[in-house]
């Protein structure tokens, strides 16, 4: 099974309907990551619980992590998250941007 990665740095248009499911799951992913919850009218359940944001790195970190597997788990089922890794925003002090590892599950 491959293993893709999905970073909430990277901006990349929408494909709406993408016939490949590759490039749909990741875009799905994507969307999550960059989706704050309880951001999205009518669908206030949909994208990462954001809780972590005023605590010190090393507690963000790792809430961050559990957050983000659920949501991916909750909303994104073709996908199964291998690894969470963090890079810093250098401009932004303690700026914590994602990158997700994932595979996606054959049907």
């Amino acid at each position: 099974m491959s293993s893709y990665k999905v970073s909430a740095r990277e901006s990349t248009a929408l494909e709406l309907g993408a016939p490949d499911t590759v490039k749909s799951v990741l875009q799905a992913v994507k969307i999550i990551l960059t989706t704050p919850k309880g951001t999205v009218p009518m669908f206030r359940e949909f994208g990462v619980n954001m809780d972590f944001l005023d605590l010190p790195t090393p507690g963000a970190e790792q809430r961050a992590r559990m957050v983000i597997r659920e949501a991916v788990e909750e909303w994104e089922p073709r996908a199964t998250v291998k690894d969470i890794t963090f890079s810093r925003d250098e401009s932004l002090s303690g700026k914590l941007i994602p990158t997700v590892e994932v595979e996606i599950n054959s049907e």
